[in-house]
Order: C-alpha cells, then structure tokens, then sequence
C-alpha cells in the first residue's frame, strides 16, 4: 500500500476485556482467545496484569510460553514489585516479551488516588521504566487518565521516560472522556512540543463512556499516533473499549480518505467475535457493527432490492471480508467427523482430538434431534461441551412437572465435586423452581440478575439459549445453556455462572 502507515494494533481483550462484569476467562480460555488473536495477526497481545492474582500469573506465563509470533505484555504498576512479576511471567516471550507499566498523571487522580505531588509523579515513572529496561527494550509506559493530564506536565512526563527507554508511550483516554477533535489536539501537542517523541511509537487507549472510543482513535492516528489499543466486540472497563473490529474496517473501508493500514487478517473477525461470545458467554447485540447478526441483514424492500440489483448500493464492505459465511445448513446426523471438524475450523474453532470427540459425541445426539444443523447450534455445541469452566458443579438430570392448574416442582440432581446430591423444590413456574433446587444444592448466596431465554435458530426444533448474569460479593458473571428443552438450558446456564463464579473466588483469593 504505497503510501499508507502501517497501525500497531494492540489487543487488550485478556486484560482490560477480561475486566468487565462477566467476561472473566480461565487460563484454557485465554489461551483459546490468543490462539485466534493469532491467526488475526495483531501485533501486541496484552494478556493480563501478573500480579493481580497467580491465575492471571499463570494465565500471562501460558501465553508467552505458547503463542508465537506477537508480542505478549504483561500490565504492571510503577513499583518494582510488579515489574519484577510481570517480567517472571513475559521472560518466556523473549524479546518479544513486552512490560506495560503505568502511573496516573491528571491533577484529579494524583491528589485523590496517589495522593502524590508531580515531582513524586514524575520520578516514579522514570524508575519504573529504568527498571523495565533492566529486563528488556521492549517497554511501554501509560500516563492513566491522560486526556485529563494538565498538557505541559503530560509532555513533561512523556519526555522523561522516553529518555529513561520507554519505546512505546500510551496517552490513554481511560475514563471515556475526550472528544475526537480535543484528542487530536493532545496528540498534536504531544508531537510538537516533546523534542525527542520521535523515539517512540504513540499508542491510545480509549474507552466508550460517551460511545466515542473509535471515533477517539481514528482522530489520534490522524494526529500521529502508530498503535491503537482495543478489544474484540469492543468488550472492556464499564461502557468497553475501542472495538478492534470497527477500528480496523474504518481503516480498510475508507482507505480514500484514511492512508493507514493494519496487518489484521479481516477474514477473522467474525470467528474472533464468536469465540469470545462462546467463551464468556456474553452476546454481541443484533446491530453490533461488522460482526452483529443484522450488521448485513436488509430489511427495507428498497434496500433488498438495491442489494439484489448491486450489493454496493447499500453495503460498504462484503460480508466474506470479516469472515462472515451464509447460515445455510451445514451439517446432518450423516455428516462425518472430518466434516465436522473441518466446519469448526471454519468457525474459528481449534480442538484438540479429545475435545474434538466430545463435541462430535454431542453432535450427533443433537443432529437425532434436529432435522437441520446450524454454525449457530455448532456454537452452543462448543460452549457447552469444550469451553466450559471447570465444573465443581455439573447436572446429572432434571425433571419437572407444571401446568395451569399444578405448583410447579423441579427435582435436580447433580454431582458436586463428583458427588451426587438431589432435591426437589415447588417454585412459581418451572424456571424458579429449578433455580430454587439448584440454589438449595449448591448452597449458593449468588444473586440473579439478570435472565434470558431465545431460539438459536428458527423451527420447532430450534436449540433454545438461556443466559444469566449473576453475582455474589464482588464477582459478576455471565451463565450460558443450551438444549433442544429451555428449562435444562436455564438449569445449565445457572450452573455454568455458578461454576464461574467458583473460579474467580478461587483465582482471586491471593489477590495482591
């Protein structure tokens, strides 16, 4: 592209994603999710924050040890103690291994969080990046809440660690506050007034509170910036994160009048979007852009016809660009293994044989059931038999009798660390009851929050898909379920949250 600036894309989906109520991941997740942030070909996979908790440790060591090919950063804060254990776990990633340290630099965050005077500030930064160069060149340093940073200390701060050996500076807008036209100015100042800015790559980290982070990002790479910082389904802190999607189609799309360019393979967006969906079990909303399920459904006649007679009269991109394929019937109870597995390939699914087996085992119960299989259906096929989180809890059988003029009653049983239990509970309709059994075996104290039910497909056939969102303590989490019987797929989706919630007690439970 002759011409056109190559922009980092720095994918913080492990990291900041992972941080929103619901979307939390265990280690085997994280590594399926950096599995297919390779095969997108993002350049900087921000896998964690290494001291948190020794599961986000361990989860960052896995990445470094596995994936080749990006670099892998690790977040810390600036005290040594977390830039040596962020380095413990990124050494297996070399020198593609990158630490990522920060400080707040805004008047607000340094009077009320740090309670720290600029100068404070300020020697911190450049002892924090000294000492990550102890490690590797590879560093990148973040003024939190930058947008915010009063702008002569912001190239003040900006200076000293690029002196010190930061190789990256990130200007972060990390509450969602700025405007596009305020950030480029921020960056335009950053370029003209930092004498040596051009020893490092400007990064950006915006957030959506005002729903404004692509719009924030594409302003600051007009500006100068050389790396954004986003997530897929744009999932993250509060209102989420810059979405990697929409950031690198804008860029492709509107190469007229945008002369930059990704290396992101567009063909998997859509897989990505649908395994981090199958993952935490949080769905992208039907108008999500590039990756909804309308983002290229035309409803409008004239629409239809226009796209009939010419589909660029009403679609920018093609739906084959980011990996989307026709929801036509894919497979049968005919269907073979190597079909099967070669489908969920297509889908962005890469299973060892043994999980492989199991999702084929289920497969073909579900294909005795349903006339017709659908990518959808191989979806909740994959969520529920492969990329569950391990179960201390797991249902063993439900039965439940309802009806106009009988008090609903479920009996469950399930198997608790491998032991069986069982109960029966009266409830106002089906659902409540269940829930109330489950709650009873489980001794649960988590709180419904949320619950969902709907078809993933069309017919009297169709699998339904409850979800949940529950919470307890300072846990929240989204539960998924599916079957072809909506009452076992809400007792799955409650157990699914359960069993999430069971690991984020235990993986925070030495939380630093």
């Amino acid at each position: 592209m002759s011409g056109s600036q190559i922009i980092r894309i720095f994918d913080t989906t492990l990291r900041d994603g992972e941080q929103s109520p619901g979307n939390s991941m265990n280690i085997e997740e994280k590594l399926r999710i950096a599995k297919q942030l390779l095969k997108l070909n993002v350049d900087v996979i921000e896998a964690g924050f290494p001291i948190a908790s020794e599961g986000d440790f361990q989860a960052v060591k896995r990445v470094a040890q596995s994936i080749k090919g990006p670099e892998i950063a690790g977040l810390c804060r600036s005290s040594d103690k977390d830039i040596d254990r962020a380095w413990e776990a990124l050494q297996y990633a070399e020198e593609k291994g990158r630490i990522h340290t920060f400080i707040a630099t805004s008047d607000i965050h340094m009077k009320y969080k740090l309670q720290m005077e600029p100068s404070k500030v300020l020697a911190a930064a450049v002892k924090a990046v000294k000492r990550a160069r102890g490690y590797t060149k590879n560093v990148e340093f973040s003024c939190e809440d930058a947008v915010r940073t009063r702008l002569d200390f912001l190239a003040e701060v900006v200076a000293a660690v690029i002196d010190a050996g930061a190789t990256t500076v990130n200007i972060p807008d990390t509450v969602g506050y700025t405007i596009p036209a305020e950030y480029f100015n921020i960056i335009s100042y950053l370029k003209q007034n930092v004498k040596n800015i051009d020893q490092a790559v400007i990064s950006v980290h915006c957030h959506n509170d005002l729903g404004l982070a692509v719009a924030n990002s594409i302003a600051a790479v007009q500006a100068g910036a050389g790396q954004v910082e986003c997530t897929i389904n744009g999932i993250g802190e509060r209102a989420g994160n810059c979405s990697l999607e929409e950031f690198v189609m804008i860029l492709k799309t509107r190469r007229d009048i945008l002369p930059f360019h990704t290396n992101v393979v567009t063909e998997q967006l859509t897989p990505a979007s649908r395994l981090l969906s199958t993952v935490t079990g949080s769905l992208v909303q039907s108008n999500k852009a590039i990756v909804g399920v309308n983002a290229f459904a035309h409803e409008a006649g004239i629409h239809q016809h226009g796209v009939m007679m010419e589909k660029s009269t009403y679609e920018i991109m093609t739906p084959e660009s980011v990996g989307l394929t026709a929801n036509a019937l894919v497979l049968g109870k005919h269907s073979g293994r190597h079909a099967f597995k070669k489908r969920l390939t297509e889908l962005g699914y890469d299973l060892s044989d043994e999980d492989l087996n199991k999702a084929f085992d289920k497969f073909k119960t579900l294909a005795d059931l349903k006339k017709e299989v659908f990518d959808e259906d191989l979806d909740a096929l994959v969520a529920e038999e492969v990329m569950r989180p391990a179960e201390k809890y797991k249902l063993s059988h439900i039965t439940v009798t309802c009806g106009s003029f009988a008090v609903a009653t479920a009996t469950v049983q399930l198997e608790i660390d491998g032991e069986p239990v069982r109960t029966a509970e009266l409830g106002d309709g089906p659902v409540d009851a269940t829930f109330k059994a489950i709650k009873k075996l489980t001794k649960s104290n988590a709180k419904l929050l949320q619950y969902n039910v709907g078809a993933i497909t069309g017919g009297t056939d169709a699998q339904g898909e409850a979800t949940v969102r529950m919470s307890e303590g300072t846990n929240t989490v989204t539960g998924r379920g599916a079957s072809t019987d909506i009452i076992e797929a809400s007792a799955r989706a409650y157990i699914n949250a359960l069993n999430r919630i069971h690991y984020k007690q235990e993986r925070f439970a030495d939380t630093v």
